[in-house]
């Protein structure tokens, strides 16, 4: 029954595809000061988000 359901899941989300992106922010300590490994380089944490499309719309007629 498990494996029904994630199979349902997965054809429902990998019809909904949507577009990523990666995105990198510096880590910074309590001070403010960013981060350094040990070659010197700023540490960063990356992240990997879905980028949606926008659709557009009708525009919403004035009242009178």
């Amino acid at each position: 029954m498990k494996k029904l359901f994630v199979l349902i899941a997965l054809t429902i989300f990998g019809l909904v595809h949507a577009e990523t992106t990666q995105v990198c922010v510096d880590v910074k300590d309590k001070a403010g000061v960013p981060v350094k490994d040990k070659t010197g380089k700023v540490r960063q944490n990356c992240r990997t988000i879905k980028k949606h499309k926008k659709l557009e719309g009708t525009p919403v007629p004035e009242k009178k």
